[in-house]
């Protein structure tokens, strides 16, 4: 690992880029309270700038030994059959199938070692999706339900506070409500084909007017049902959606939020021809547009079988393609320092390689996995946290990161204070995030 040295062992600067920064006990490795105090004093220390979050869901839990946590000297049963690259950060490597990443790892912060125990789909997928372990009794909101919640439109109302990119998948308004929940797009933009959003772009040959006429008829309606919407969250939220499909029908600056087709070739061409490269121009539009956040899904991450073709001819160069040109899409458009990005699965997958094809696989496996985050005040260019030797679990226990502290830090960036308290229909209060805390490293 290059690392360059000073009287005193690593450069401070080098420290920062790649010293697996973590906020644990004094005196352990990382970086402590006391440091990174005197970071702040010393001006060191990003401020969260964020307005808008994008947060991707790749689906299935891919394998952290093959993607950003390689271990090219474990014994070749944990190690598998890629080999890692230098990146634009001095001692960051990753595999050799994200080259584009690579190039921009200085707009990233890469967490190693995050860890917790729910190796089921559905529950991890909750999990890291609200930032909060799943309570059969209730429902969490997600990050975008809470997004649309807390912050109030800074633009004109005709805009969706919350897009979901094809669907809302785990990215649920919980006990928050319908009307916090997301406008799903219902499918993913196609190259050289006109984009509709159900909903927003009109269909069978109705007119704003007839739209104007439908709407002056509810309005008629509601007034004798005013009285019972009022006790009735069900219906308020209905409600909401109702006026807010009439602005965004009736708007074109709405309409024009999903019309990736006036992009430039120029902007256009690196985010390429797949379903998720073209929801990641999507997700830049819409935020340049003012939609405060939008979530995406990118599935087939679940590699129990022929784990390595399956990264490298498909998912790898996917998300490879994508990932990068939103970094970069959203940093050309002024946007990145605005907006925060978070990318993660609901786990990682096993160390050891299976025996369950001819190539092998890996398994779920909660207990050690990546995220990545960038954006909006956080500072790229870092790997903070560490696995140990065989990527089984956190190098350091005192400092292990789980996905609750990461949503902590992503609130944070966003401005949302992570342990304020809602009240359920019920009465019962709830914190956004029950047990995480920010992780300082992220902003130093």
């Amino acid at each position: 690992m290059a690392i360059h040295q000073s009287c005193d062992g690593i450069a401070r600067r080098d420290f920062l880029r790649c010293g697996a920064l973590g906020f644990g006990a004094l005196g352990g490795p990382g970086l402590s309270l006391a440091s990174y105090l005197r970071l702040n004093a010393a001006g060191q220390v990003h401020e969260a700038t964020a307005k808008q979050g994008i947060f991707i869901h790749l689906q299935g839990g891919p394998s952290h030994l093959d993607t950003f946590d390689m271990k090219p000297d474990a014994p070749t049963e944990y190690r598998g059959t890629f080999n890692p690259i230098e990146t634009a950060v001095p001692g960051m490597q990753i595999t050799e199938h994200l080259p584009k990443i690579a190039q921009c790892a200085d707009k990233l912060v890469l967490l190693r070692g995050v860890t917790h125990t729910l190796g089921a789909h559905r529950l991890g997928s909750e999990y890291v999706n609200t930032g909060t372990r799943p309570l059969p009794s209730l429902e969490y909101p997600g990050f975008g339900s809470v997004v649309a919640k807390e912050t109030a439109p800074w633009n004109a109302g005709d805009l969706p506070a919350f897009v979901s990119i094809p669907q809302n998948g785990h990215q649920k308004p919980g006990f928050l409500g319908i009307q916090y929940a997301a406008l799903s797009t219902g499918g993913a933009p196609k190259a050289g084909t006109p984009f509709r959003v159900r909903g927003v772009n009109l269909a069978g040959g109705l007119t704003i007017q007839e739209v104007e006429k439908r709407q002056n008829l509810r309005n008629d309606l509601d007034i004798a049902f005013q009285s019972i919407q009022q006790e009735d969250p069900l219906l308020a939220g209905l409600d909401r959606f109702s006026q807010q499909a009439h602005a965004i029908i009736t708007s074109r600056r709405s309409r024009d939020a999903f019309d990736i087709s006036q992009e430039s070739p120029h902007f256009t061409k690196p985010f390429g021809e797949s379903a998720f490269g073209l929801s990641c121009l999507l997700a830049t539009r819409l935020v340049a547009s003012g939609v405060r956040f939008v979530s995406m899904q990118m599935g087939g991450w679940d590699t129990h079988q022929n784990n390595f073709s399956r990264l490298k001819d498909d998912k790898l160069p996917t998300l490879d393609e994508g990932l990068a040109a939103l970094l970069i899409g959203l940093e050309q458009k002024g946007l990145l320092e605005s907006t925060a990005v978070y990318v993660t699965g609901e786990f990682g997958r096993t160390p050891k390689i299976n025996s369950k094809s001819s190539e092998g696989g890996r398994d779920h496996y909660p207990r050690c996995m990546f995220m990545l985050l960038a954006g909006g005040g956080m500072r790229g260019g870092q790997v903070i946290g560490q696995s140990d030797d065989k990527a089984t679990l956190p190098a350091h226990e005192d400092q292990a990161f789980s996905p609750d502290d990461v949503a902590a830090t992503f609130y944070h960036a966003l401005g949302i204070d992570h342990a304020k308290e809602y009240h359920t229909t019920t009465g019962r209060p709830v914190m956004i995030v029950r047990e995480g805390k920010v992780i300082p490293a992220v902003f130093a």
